[in-house]
């Protein structure tokens, strides 16, 4: 009988088959905590130009591939700064990162336990991650980040101008909440001329766009994100498709015990957005029409139907993509 090997045993034969070197990197505003396998070595540099320089120095040194988890955008000058230098890169999911902590019982956190956590993960999961996506993509995912915030915005002004309506106090703000509502207006209008034009000119970026926005219920603001938050579209299985979207249900069972489904992880903001999309698709394309039609006759929940609609739709759209054809207007 073979003997039982700990997590730390298998982490150590597989280092040594991999012979690989990573460079761990946990990422705060000011500072890079950095971890180097196989040497173990490890340093804090500034997050600032001088210390990207050193790490790419070092990456260049030792041929390491570079890796760090995602941390809402203080990464990305780093991942730029080493792109252009030709350093492979990886951007780690932070949720694989903490199950990872967790199965090898790691509580305790601090910036280097991190980095050497994000490390030793890349070692382990060496597929693990994402590239960086080219410098348009870069570009037309900041446009249709800031949109959506300026859209949130707008709509948070419309509920105060509303509420002030209903205690009598809108006469008040009414100069000053237009002049607001005019601005914010204008900023969306010239974010979405922004985008049309960064679409425009890449003829792949433009031709993705004309098929996306063939479907119906895909337009703009959905074809744009989409492309922004799923550069990998037309690449993966529907099944990948759905799990990046964050729209593939989730099992919970054990034994005889049947767990309710549920939708998590993947990319947040394009998930959102398909919903507004599986609301038009599930009324104008007549298979999505009938497979919602179904769900309901069955007593599923709107909710529930909706994120079905939607992944049905993110699997169309991705297919369309991986033939560069446009949706049929007599499949619809």
């Amino acid at each position: 009988m073979r003997p039982i090997r700990t997590a730390e045993q298998k982490e150590e034969s597989m280092s040594k088959i991999s012979q690989a070197r990573i460079i761990g990197i946990d990422v705060s505003r000011d500072w890079l905590d950095i971890h180097c396998l196989p040497e173990g070595k490890r340093a804090r540099l500034p997050n600032k130009t001088e210390g990207h320089e050193q790490v790419a120095q070092l990456a260049l040194e030792l041929g390491a591939l570079v890796c760090f988890e995602a941390t809402g955008g203080q990464e990305w000058r780093l991942w730029s700064a080493l792109d252009v230098c030709g350093i492979a890169t990886r951007q780690l999911p932070p949720a694989q990162i903490k199950a990872f902590a967790a199965s090898r019982g790691t509580r305790a956190k601090t910036d280097r336990i991190d980095a050497e956590l994000i490390a030793r993960f890349m070692m382990f999961r060496p597929d693990a991650g994402r590239v960086l996506p080219h410098e348009k993509l870069r570009l037309l995912r900041a446009l249709a980040s800031k949109r959506g915030q300026l859209v949130e915005t707008r709509k948070r002004l419309l509920a105060q101008i509303k509420a002030h309506g209903k205690l009598g106090s809108a006469d008040m703000f009414d100069a000053m909440n237009a002049e607001l509502k005019d601005l914010l207006d204008r900023q969306i209008a010239g974010l979405e001329v922004r985008i049309e034009q960064t679409l425009a000119s890449d003829d792949e970026l433009a031709r993705t766009a004309d098929i996306l926005r063939s479907v119906p219920g895909i337009g703009p603001v959905a074809s744009t994100m989409l492309i922004a938050e799923m550069p990998e579209l037309g690449q993966l299985s529907g099944e990948q498709a759905a799990a990046l979207a964050g729209l593939a249900p989730i099992a919970h069972d054990s034994g005889a015990m049947r767990g309710k489904r549920a939708i998590g992880g993947g990319r947040r903001l394009l998930r959102h957005v398909m919903f507004q999309a599986a609301l038009v698709a599930s009324h104008h394309i007549r298979l999505l029409k009938t497979f919602a039609d179904r769900l309901r006759a069955a007593g599923k929940p709107h909710k529930v139907v909706i994120t079905a609609v939607a992944r049905k739709l993110v699997t169309i759209a991705n297919a369309l993509c991986k033939s560069r054809l446009k949706w049929s207007n007599q499949a619809a």
